[in-house]
Formats: C-alpha cells, structure tokens, sequence
C-alpha cells in the first residue's frame, strides 16, 4: 500500500485527485492539506507518508518553498508536483527544490497511477509537454533572477468582465443578459480566456486570475 497526502487549497480539486486515486487499491490518501505549512505541521507529527501531490500556486507557503522544507527534513518522501501552470520558471524552481516529478491537473487516473508508481520505483515522471519544456530548459538556461514572477497575461476588458461573472457562479444565460450580449460570443469569450490563461476549465482560470490580480 502506496501512502499518499495530497497538498492543495482548492477543496474541490483535492477531491477530483482523491477520485482518480480512488481507482486503485494499492492507494491510500492518509491526509489533506490545504497549503505548505499546513503539510510541514502534519509531516511534523507524522511523516509516515510514501508521496506527496503537491500542488505549487497556495497562500501561506507554496508547493515549491514547501517542496524545499520537506525534501531537507524528510529526504525519503517522493514528492510530485501536481498542478495546473506549466510555466518555465515553475518547472525550474520546482526542480531545483527537490520535486521528484511534475504533472498537469489535467491527467487522467491511469496516467496518474503510473506516475506514482514510476516515482516511487525510483524514476521522474512528467507531463510530455513538462519534459520537453524541461529539456528545452538544460539547453538554454534562464536566469529566472531577471524575470519578473508575474506572468504577462493581456485579457481584454470584456474579458475581464465575462471572468468577473463566472467568478460569481453565473452561467453563460446570466452572463450574456448582463453584459448584452449573445450566449455565442459569451462562449468565445470564455474560450479566448482559457487560451490565454493556458487553463481548461473555469476553476483554474479563476484560480490563475486571482494569483495574477486580474480580479
């Protein structure tokens, strides 16, 4: 039996991971926590734990400083990153902190389970489109030093407003009613927005939008 805890502030996708792991019966979530110091105090009093699924962008402390804090106090802990941003200076730091593997929300149960099982054999599972940013990385190196840590994300200000929207749980209809507009175009609003937040669904674009101060 694979022990697991699961670190992230999104209630909702911590449940959506305890579904996909629910599949398998060599599994075993043996806690949840909602940002990184709230999974150092648990490890604290009990690092019974063969891997962790962290997520990075949390309040408090962040899955990359929390990565960094385990990996020195509790070395035999796999810890895969798990998360919905994929930008390069992510990857990088999540890397340098100790991350074992790194893998997009998006992925399915299957994937997910053999993810775990690579990592905790000893190898580094990835995302396809995380190992070849990866590899692109090693072979220009970025000095991340000199960028800014807020991504340049340019919505537009109907954008913004369709997002306000979603942010309050309205539906296209509503939407569309408050802002006079057709539903159609409320949904190529929408679409325009998951592109250029690089997220697939509207959690993670408000959650991506909020990190980022849009709104």
């Amino acid at each position: 039996m694979i022990k697991i805890a699961i670190v992230d502030d999104n209630s909702f996708l911590i449940k959506a991971t305890q579904e996909k792991l629910s599949f398998f019966d060599d599994f075993e979530v043996k806690f949840t926590a909602f940002d990184g110091k709230n999974a150092v105090e648990k490890l604290s009093q009990n690092h019974n734990i063969d891997l962790i699924l962290m997520d990075i962008e949390m309040p408090v402390m962040n899955g990359i400083e929390a990565t960094n804090i385990i990996k020195n106090k509790f070395p035999h802990i796999k810890i895969i990153m798990l998360t919905v941003f994929d930008n390069d200076e992510n990857i990088f730091n999540a890397i340098k902190a100790g991350a074992d593997g790194y893998l997009l929300k998006e992925v399915n149960p299957k994937n997910l389970q053999q993810g775990i099982l690579d990592t905790i054999n000893g190898g580094a599972t990835m995302t396809p489109s995380i190992a070849l940013k990866t590899l692109k990385l090693f072979r220009s190196p970025i000095n991340f030093d000199n960028v800014s840590n807020k991504e340049e994300i340019n919505l537009t200000m109907r954008e913004v407003e369709v997002l306000e929207q979603l942010s309050k749980g309205l539906k296209y209809e509503s939407i569309a009613e408050n802002l006079f507009l057709s539903k159609g175009t409320v949904r190529k609003h929408v679409e325009n927005i998951y592109s250029k937040l690089q997220v697939h669904n509207k959690l993670e674009a408000i959650q991506k939008a909020k990190t980022n101060n849009i709104i």
